[in-house]
């Protein structure tokens, strides 16, 4: 039986410096590479979160040797096209979206068919986007038609490469595609709507012989195959996202203060601090500096008394798509109306988020307007709850558990919120980092 929690009291002011745990795209995209890499790779600060933990059992799975220490992980490489596979061999990825579709590209040579599957949450989610392209380097899927997990891809051993447009903005439909290339002779070329760059920035960082170019609207890359990779130390910076909801509960508690150290500021990544900030929000990045071509920088937030309501610009949905559920929460405690529009990418994540996320905020009194692709939301800025609240039946959406936690410990009222361990997919020491700025529950 899934967990619940119960909050009863708002959090009490704070001045807290914090440390996050490790970035959740980075940590998937190191023991991918990793594997891929010639001799040991080790990572610091790995994020040990389900989704980490089904990637690395992934790997073994196929052959990679893989060590967990008290302060690393290590991971001994098999080089390009080095898995061992197996026949009737079948991988879970979980929850993860990005491993799924990231490991899919690396198994574009294997000779024998193997199965792809998630759980009930993922297994809904659209694989068209990396079948497609996968299909053009020469991959076989089956059934055919199908594009949600389980599949079968079958790989094959005269690979060319391809050129791709990406129009979805899906880092995990152009990481695929470039992990993939890694294994095909030639250049790949992928012209690709803008969104969070990590794989490139890796690639760029192993000197591997990758050129970007980087437009308004969409980036060019070009990555030629068949290249070896040395083995790599990582120290993974703070994850961002994890990090939001941490910025939105110290934007919303009483006279609060907040460092969040070592955090990955990637501007793919930022878009949520540049909307709070928009809003009304005081968050400063301090201390900034590049490693391994990822910039990183320290979190100064306090808490303010009023927001502003926002028409968010739609430039800004890619680099926030994940804080996005968050973000609302700080639009219904806004002096206005606030509008997210083109956000139909909302509702391909764990859960249909846009679609949820309105209903929370209709369950504490907040009106709002819903289509497929946009929400209006109708702030109140002297909002404070008095009554029972219970969440439920959210189809154990991470991000929902830690949105509603917040609000439960900003916004007032009883709550019984369900489903604590959805937080083990992205964010398992949510809850206790919560409890070192005082918090009870």
């Amino acid at each position: 039986m899934a967990k619940s929690i119960d909050i009863k009291k708002t959090i009490s002011s704070f001045a807290k410096t914090l440390k996050i745990s490790g970035d959740k795209s980075l940590s998937i995209r190191w023991a991918l590479t990793a594997s891929q890499a010639n001799g040991k790779s080790r990572a610091y600060n790995l994020l040990m979160s389900d989704d980490i933990l089904s990637t690395l059992s992934c790997l073994r799975k196929l052959g990679v040797k893989i060590k967990i220490k008290r302060k690393y992980c290590e991971i001994n490489g098999l080089g390009l096209n080095g898995f061992k596979y197996k026949k009737n061999l079948i991988l879970n990825a979980g929850n993860s979206g990005t491993l799924a579709r990231l490991i899919l590209g690396l198994l574009i040579t294997s000779p024998f068919k193997i199965k792809l599957v998630g759980d009930k949450s993922l297994s809904k989610r659209d694989f068209s986007r990396v079948i497609i392209p996968l299909k053009k380097f020469g991959a076989k899927f089956f059934p055919k038609n199908k594009d949600t997990l389980p599949v079968l891809i079958k790989g094959s051993n005269s690979l060319k490469p391809i050129s791709y447009y990406e129009k979805k903005g899906s880092a995990q439909c152009k990481s695929s595609i470039m992990y993939a290339a890694l294994n095909a002779p030639g250049k790949t070329k992928i012209k690709a709507k803008k969104s969070r760059d990590h794989t490139e920035i890796l690639f760029k960082n192993l000197n591997l012989p990758i050129k970007i170019k980087k437009g308004k609207n969409h980036d060019l890359i070009e990555l030629e195959g068949k290249k070896n990779i040395k083995s790599f130390n990582y120290n993974i910076p703070a994850d961002i996202s994890s990090s939001a909801f941490f910025i939105v509960l110290t934007l919303l508690a009483k006279k609060s203060n907040l460092i969040i150290k070592n955090v990955n500021i990637n501007p793919s990544r930022t878009g949520v601090i540049t909307i709070l900030n928009k809003m009304g929000g005081k968050i400063q990045l301090k201390n900034r500096r590049t490693y391994k071509g990822e910039k990183i920088a320290d979190i100064y937030v306090k808490s303010i008394k009023s927001f502003k309501p926002i028409n968010c610009p739609i430039k800004l949905n890619s680099s926030a798509i994940d804080e996005f559920l968050i973000i609302f929460l700080v639009a219904a405690k806004s002096r206005g109306i606030s509008y997210f529009k083109g956000l139909s990418e909302l509702n391909q994540k764990e859960s249909p988020r846009l679609k949820l996320g309105s209903k929370i905020l209709n369950m504490i009194g907040i009106k709002t307007e819903t289509t497929n692709d946009s929400l209006k939301i109708y702030g109140k800025p002297n909002l404070k709850l008095n009554k029972n609240y219970q969440i439920k039946n959210y189809l154990k959406d991470h991000r929902i558990f830690m949105m509603t936690t917040v609000a439960a410990l900003t916004l007032g009222g009883k709550w019984k919120i369900h489903d604590y361990d959805s937080i083990k997919s992205s964010f398992p020491s949510f809850l206790k980092t919560i409890k070192k700025l005082d918090s009870k529950f």
